[in-house]
């Protein structure tokens, strides 16, 4: 039995969605307690667990590229290998049952980085956070006393999301909204014009409202074919609802776009 003190050094999960995958890290924060950390308490050029306790585990829920490297989906402990004068590296690990980095091995390594050190305003406690989050990817950082280094994750968002696009619309054939939904995703990043123009006119076809219509109207504008968006963006302002909040909430940007339009088409 044990006294319900609290932990030295607490443990902490993060999670951040990056694209259609997650990223997981469990690890157990130190502090610094006054004690020199770089290369002391974290001796140069020995893997250092990247936490305290147990192992540093990082987990990916699908395939994601790891400062360029591809790195499968599923868990991994997490190493650092500090060095005074030359890039560090950071090292993702297939064995995530030992304590710290007690019985590592370099031939279970999945990948190693070289990675620049940054200075870093004072961190008391192990930090690791997310930062410049984007639909693609994102930055993972440790910061601890005065140091930080970073991961570039990146994800194949767009790739993954038209395999799901795909999937979704073979197995519910006929579904005017998914259609829609999927043009529109395409429209929004600029992506497969004739495949959008291929959705958006089927899901016109099947049912003909003011939402799809303007998807199109944007769709075309897109690549340049400005009278023919502004015959759609018109057609869609017509057979719009003014008792729909969604139609209203849209009409502000529907007619600024329709007159700027309208400027470049004459």
């Amino acid at each position: 039995m044990q006294l319900p003190l609290p932990q030295a050094s607490p443990h902490v999960v993060l999670q951040q969605a990056l694209g259609l995958a997650t990223v997981t890290v469990d690890y157990h924060a130190p502090g610094v307690k006054g004690r020199p950390v770089w290369g002391q308490l974290v001796p140069w050029d020995e893997v250092w667990r990247a936490g305290a306790n147990e192992n540093t585990i990082l987990t990916f829920s699908d395939t994601l590229t790891v400062n360029g490297q591809v790195v499968p989906a599923g868990q991994y402990s997490f190493y650092v290998l500090p060095h005074a004068a030359r890039d560090w590296e950071l090292i993702l690990n297939r064995v995530t049952t030992h304590w710290g980095s007690e019985g590592y091995d370099p031939k279970d390594d999945l990948v190693r980085l070289p990675i620049a050190s940054e200075p870093a305003p004072f961190h008391e406690t192990l930090l690791y956070w997310f930062s410049d989050v984007v639909p693609a990817g994102g930055k993972l950082n440790l910061t601890w006393e005065k140091r930080t280094v970073s991961l570039l994750i990146e994800s194949d968002v767009h790739g993954r999301a038209l395999a799901g696009i795909t999937q979704t619309l073979t197995q519910n054939p006929g579904n005017w909204q998914l259609l829609a939904q999927a043009a529109e995703y395409l429209v929004q990043n600029n992506m497969q014009a004739e495949l959008a123009l291929r959705y958006i006119n089927e899901s016109i076809r099947l049912h003909d409202v003011y939402s799809n219509n303007w998807i199109k109207a944007r769709l075309l504008a897109s690549q340049k074919d400005y009278t023919t968006a502004i015959e759609f963006g018109r057609k869609a302002l017509k057979m719009g609802d003014k008792n729909d909040v969604a139609f209203k909430n849209q009409l502000p940007d529907m007619r600024v776009r329709l007159t700027e339009w309208q400027g470049k088409a004459y």
